[in-house]
């Protein structure tokens, strides 16, 4: 389904029911597709809302407007127009950063935050070089499979997993594509996050080698008050196609602890 919001249509997977509404935001070159071995379970018991970000998979994809504030009020104008009266937000990498500055503007009905392998508050520190490599990563298929192997998974993908990641890479549109290594990465929210008032959830993967949990531990979760960490170990950053059983449990349980 389509959700008209801030002008822009986003693409919508909405499935069951059930308090709260888990909400989920995926990471730079994914989709709501990223989500499909963890929301199918969590639908059972919970009403579950991925969407793709402006710029990537279904949704429309405007000339300009990819700050992590646009991507913020894109998903608060989903819940708004679906009614969600308390929910959940789930942020993956770079839709960990988006989660968590929604987060901080304390929307109502916002019950909890979940960050999975989250992208830091506080500016990405990378050379020009690197700065150039994020640029081109999602370029060609040659690229998007070598930054699978040597960037974003430690755990192989199957066939059609692998097959669907350089699909959703490859079909960002270039303004996505830019925005989050020329700007987005370097937003500096870390003023905003200690405002967050919800329980936290923040989970970490061992193998992460995009944002590892000693970075994580030492940047993100003292930032935010009552943050808990979990570690999920011989995983990778794309965590919701390698463990997404362990990540099922870990939303679930959190979810059911929620007041």
């Amino acid at each position: 389904m389509k959700v008209t919001t801030n002008g822009v249509r986003i693409h919508v997977e909405d499935r069951g029911s059930g308090d709260p509404a888990l909400v989920f935001l995926h990471y730079y070159g994914g989709s709501s597709r990223t989500w499909k071995y963890v929301t199918p379970p969590l639908a059972e018991s919970y009403r579950t809302v991925a969407l793709d970000h402006r710029g990537w998979g279904e949704s429309d994809a405007p000339a300009a407007g990819y700050a992590l504030a646009d991507h913020a009020d894109d998903a608060a104008g989903v819940v708004a127009a679906l009614g969600l009266r308390r929910y959940v937000l789930v942020g993956h990498s770079m839709g960990g950063k988006v989660a968590m500055l929604l987060a901080s503007r304390r929307p109502d009905g916002l019950a909890g935050l979940v960050l999975v392998g989250s992208s830091m508050p506080t500016p990405l520190v990378a050379s020009a070089e690197t700065r150039e490599r994020m640029r081109a990563a999602y370029s060609t298929r040659e690229n998007v499979e070598m930054a699978i192997d040597q960037v974003l998974t430690a755990k192989p993908l199957g066939p059609a997993d692998r097959e669907q990641v350089i699909a959703d890479s490859l079909r960002g549109a270039p303004p996505a594509k830019q925005a989050w290594p020329a700007s987005g990465s370097r937003e500096d929210i870390s003023a905003a996050v200690p405002a967050i008032a919800v329980p936290t959830l923040v989970i970490a993967c061992g193998l992460d080698r995009v944002d590892s949990v000693d970075t994580t531990r030492s940047e993100l979760v003292p930032r935010i008050p009552g943050a808990v960490l979990q570690v999920l170990p011989g995983t990778g950053h794309l965590s919701p196609l390698e463990s997404p059983a362990d990540l099922v449990r870990l939303i679930d349980q959190f979810a059911a602890g929620l007041v």
